[in-house]
């Protein structure tokens, strides 16, 4: 077999850095074909080395227009384009596009490739927050993609679409657009590049959108993806991206870290994407951790992207006790926002408007997320709306009717399994108690929550909750361990949660504890607390057993997931 048909060989089993190599040397004997020069680019984009991907697709262009096919130079010419958005430079984006439209103009019939010329419209309008615009040039993108047989075009014109229309509120039509962008990816439809764009867009769309379950299930998706990948770089760092912040709310903070830290040696490597989430994210962990200095850096080095760091900048200038400074922070973020991301920042908004004393406006942003769940009808978004309410309602004077609320919320946290925000759920229960004047109750609360964060190493959050303790520590009974106080309460011994019944599915897989906190995005430690209840409520005392058991109620995974 030929040096050239070893490369092409790579670069369709996607072994990108082999691709590489083979194309290089093939390269050294002759001058490689336009189609194998575009190869060759999308095998040096992928294995991190962007600027040097753009020159080789610059390249074949040139060989294209040489050979007379003017659709496929216009095609490389809009890949240049957008590539070179990615690295930060607009100028030579700019007339790389300018160039593929008078290509496309000029020809006598029409472009294949015409659909991709819509997708850099769309995403400015989706930069400047403007949907409606950003709506109309991806569904031109996606019509002439279906039109013309390019499954490009077509796909990240739906991907697009799907996300104007959640910017636009749309959310249940803006989601079934993004699943059905998926599936052109899973069936192997689209390009490389194209692929790990809606991966990547997918995952961040559902976290806009409070879509968790979806987000756990692309997260996994993208994950495998690269995996299966030889050497890739680029869309990896978004992935361990994205790992973070589900480990960081599944209370699995060392592992975010890692993730957050693996992102940013990946963005370091050429997978530029993922340098804000790498650094946000580590913010986050030392933020919650009372590593103020830590975060602060964090912050910074995620501001310097040009994105800013919010809301957990003004976060932890509440936590450092200015929330003056807090307040005027989110309030420029939100000012200028669009409106998805800015949706993100409510709940933020309440807690520190609260802080600050601003009772009306803390009123308005609550008003402002509940009136959300009306539309979008996800339990993460419905938890944040109660907990929210419930902060104000105590604000306002109203214990009680904030109790009921708050209840709700950490009940929901509890079946999301984010132990840190269900355990603020039972610091603020503390005080609700304490206002009624049950302190009795107010104490059960106070300890548990009090368990989780100290097992969290949540210090500002434990510091918090002491000074609110009308008793001194020392006269406090033995905290009840999270576990057993979270199950009393919550799940009782009946039923298997929505989490326990997917850790039995896993074990019926033959996963170990390790495997299953990596596909659930959990810790190890979590994993061993659920089977423990597991064992509990259905009376087993081995995996065996519970592997059985899924095999007799139609759980089991026939195999181990893909």
């Amino acid at each position: 077999m030929s040096t050239l048909a070893h490369s092409r060989e790579a670069y369709a089993e996607r072994r990108w850095t082999d691709a590489v190599g083979q194309y290089t040397a093939a390269n050294h004997d002759a001058e490689l074909p336009a189609s194998d020069l575009e190869q060759l680019a999308t095998s040096v984009i992928l294995t991190g080395r962007g600027s040097d991907g753009v020159d080789i697709l610059a390249r074949a262009h040139l060989k294209y227009l040489a050979d007379g096919d003017y659709s496929a130079a216009a095609r490389c010419a809009v890949w240049t384009g957008m590539n070179l958005i990615l690295l930060g430079e607009p100028a030579r984006s700019a007339g790389w596009l300018a160039r593929a439209h008078r290509i496309v103009d000029d020809l006598p019939e029409p472009c294949p490739f015409e659909g991709l010329l819509s997708i850099p419209a769309g995403l400015g309008a989706l930069y400047q927050g403007d949907g409606a615009t950003a709506a109309e040039a991806f569904t031109r993108a996606a019509e002439l993609g279906r039109a013309r047989g390019d499954a490009d075009s077509a796909a990240l014109g739906t991907l697009g679409l799907g996300q104007a229309k959640i910017m636009l509120g749309e959310f249940d039509g803006g989601l079934a657009l993004l699943d059905e962008a998926m599936v052109a990816v899973t069936v192997g439809e689209i390009s490389p590049i194209p692929a790990g764009i809606i991966y990547c867009a997918m995952i961040e769309t559902c976290h806009l959108a409070f879509d968790l379950r979806r987000a756990h299930e692309w997260t996994r998706a993208l994950d495998r993806w690269c995996d299966a990948q030889q050497n890739v770089v680029a869309f990896s760092g978004q992935c361990q991206m994205h790992r973070a912040e589900l480990y960081r709310l599944h209370g699995a903070w060392t592992e975010a870290i890692d993730a957050a830290k693996t992102a940013q040696d990946l963005a370091f490597h050429g997978d530029h994407m993922a340098t804000y989430g790498g650094f946000y994210e580590q913010g986050e962990i030392h933020r919650l951790r009372g590593d103020f200095d830590a975060a602060e850096a964090s912050y910074l080095h995620a501001q310097e992207t040009g994105f800013p760091p919010q809301p957990g900048l003004a976060l932890l200038r509440l936590a450092q006790g200015r929330p003056d400074q807090a307040q005027s922070l989110l309030r420029q973020a939100m000012d200028g926002a669009a409106p998805d991301y800015r949706r993100g920042m409510l709940a933020a908004r309440v807690e520190i408007e609260v802080a600050a004393g601003d009772a009306l406006t803390a009123r308005t942003a609550a008003e402002e997320l509940a009136s959300l769940c009306a539309s979008i009808d996800r339990p993460m978004l419905h938890a944040l709306a109660e907990q929210s309410e419930a902060s104000v309602l105590f604000h306002e004077g109203d214990p009680a009717a904030a109790l009921i609320l708050v209840r709700r919320a950490w009940s929901r946290w509890l079946s999301l399994d984010a132990p840190f925000e269900a355990a603020r759920c039972r610091a603020l229960m503390a005080r609700l108690y304490t206002a009624l004047g049950d302190e009795e109750s107010a104490q059960l609360e106070r300890e548990a929550a009090r368990a989780v964060f100290s097992e969290l190493g949540a210090a500002p959050a434990l510091s918090e909750l002491e000074k609110s303790a009308p008793l001194a520590p020392d006269v406090w009974t033995t905290p009840v361990s999270a576990s057993e106080n979270d199950v009393g309460h919550a799940a009782g011994a009946g039923p298997l949660t929505a989490r326990e019944t997917e850790v039995v599915r896993l074990v019926s897989a033959g996963l170990s504890n390790r495997n299953i906190a990596g596909e659930l995005f959990i810790s190890e430690k979590t994993v061993a607390r659920h089977l423990s209840n597991i064992f509990t409520k259905l009376g087993l005392t081995s995996r065996a057993a519970v592997t059985a058991y899924a095999y007799q109620h139609g759980l089991a995974l026939t195999s181990r997931p893909a």
